[in-house]
């Protein structure tokens, strides 16, 4: 069982930057893909990043490219998302997503793909 706690949302301006933290309760963390999803008012969820749990292999969505990055610290079990110059259509609830996995190397990119989900936290960009 992995739990997992998002962190890091809140209200900024167009432009502005946010860190999201997804701290996971679970000693297979090390062995588990994990990824970064969001749902924004009356919109389906959708795929943000992603990040194989060796390798350091990435993955983003063409929205997001060149203004988010993922990253992982195996020592303290968690993932991060750095939100960089933000747009009001980045407005959405976040959240992180992992799947234990025995392929090092592989990255998910559908929510069907990951088995647990955190609660979400809320990213609001305005003027």
């Amino acid at each position: 069982q992995v739990q997992l706690v998002e962190s890091g949302g809140g209200l900024v301006q167009i432009g502005g930057s946010l860190k999201l933290s997804c701290a996971a309760s679970a000693r297979t963390f090390s062995s588990t893909g994990m990824g970064w999803f969001r749902q924004a008012l009356g919109k389906e969820r959708e795929f943000v990043a992603a990040i194989a749990w060796s390798g350091g292999g990435t993955y983003y969505a063409d929205s997001v490219k060149g203004r988010f990055t993922i990253s992982r610290d195996s020592a303290k079990n968690t993932v991060y998302l750095q939100m960089n110059s933000l747009k009001p259509e980045d407005t959405a609830v976040y959240y992180c997503a992992a799947r234990p996995t025995s392929f090092s190397y592989s990255i998910y990119r559908k929510s069907s793909d990951y088995n647990y989900w955190g609660q979400g936290t809320q990213v609001t960009v305005s003027s």
